[in-house]
């Protein structure tokens, strides 16, 4: 379906600042359909101090590969681009990221140029109001070697469904997966070092301040930060094709000491990751190959 939306290929990254003022000034369209266009940013090189600190920041060994989760990065200026256009539905702060798959078809090096392209996809109904998909691939040579859909909640809740929610997780927390116990760190500057690295300066993971401003008791973690980093503890393992599927249940607030559980199943691994001290669950996936 993506090849019927117009392309339109920039010159460049769009430029952050850009961005965010367009972001804090976009109340939404208030309509159902999303923009009708694909943008791309074509043969971008990856830039090789960047990518050794996001190595190093989301606990990957420094190499030549990129994380799968790394092209998310390039991507990124091209969602946010998309999601301040006049057409688009909802207003981009607010938005609750819920889920993310990522399809890695074969590992990119550092040394190839990639071409990047990004659309927003239909809108569905969601029990506590609407989900977007917003769709990004990479291509190396014409070739497509990566895949990512990020879904974002638009909140229009209605009571019950607040309370359905809430069970939910209620039933996740005093049900945890077997398998060992891997724990980690996230340090109250996660939010910052992650926001330098990646570009995604959300208010709400800089500062307890600011992201108060927006109904956080605190500073939260970003979710990519927390999927790469739990890759970081499969990287030795994970094969060259994959399709890693989370989905996001509750923040991380800054600082916080959270531990992860897995365990293989028939095609691959199932994994969670909890709070250490109330086993509130973060996020939830699955490895596949």
């Amino acid at each position: 379906m993506s090849e019927h939306r117009a392309l339109t290929t920039l010159a460049g990254p769009p430029a952050a600042f850009t961005l965010y003022r367009k972001a804090v000034l976009h109340r939404g369209s208030g309509g159902s359909e999303p923009p009708d266009v694909r943008l791309q940013l074509s043969d971008q090189p990856i830039e090789t101090g960047r990518l050794w600190q996001y190595q190093r920041l989301c606990g990957f060994g420094v190499s030549d590969r990129l994380p799968p989760t790394y092209l998310h990065l390039l991507a990124f200026p091209l969602g946010m681009a998309l999601m301040t256009e006049p057409r688009f539905p909802f207003p981009l702060l607010g938005l609750v990221h819920v889920s993310n798959t990522i399809a890695q078809h074969r590992p990119v090096r550092a040394d190839e140029r990639v071409t990047v392209r990004a659309w927003v996809a239909e809108l569905r109904p969601h029990p506590a109001g609407r989900v977007v998909d917003l769709v990004s691939e990479a291509l190396v040579h014409g070739e497509p070697v990566w895949q990512e859909t990020s879904s974002y909640l638009h909140r229009e809740a209605v009571k019950e469904a607040v309370e359905r929610d809430r069970s939910k997780t209620d039933r996740e927390r005093v049900e945890p997966p077997n398998g060992p116990v891997i724990r980690w760190q996230a340090p109250a500057g996660i939010g910052r070092r992650y926001a330098a690295v990646s570009g995604d300066r959300n208010p709400i993971h800089l500062h307890a301040l600011t992201a108060k401003a927006f109904g956080f008791r605190g500073a939260i973690a970003h979710g990519m930060w927390l999927k790469a980093r739990t890759l970081a503890a499969f990287a030795s393992r994970l094969p060259d094709r994959l399709q890693v599927e989370v989905a996001f249940k509750t923040p991380v607030f800054l600082p916080s000491t959270v531990e992860m559980r897995a365990v293989s199943q028939a095609d691959g691994r199932r994994f969670e990751v909890r709070n250490a001290r109330s086993g509130k669950p973060h996020l939830s996936g699955t490895i596949s190959g």
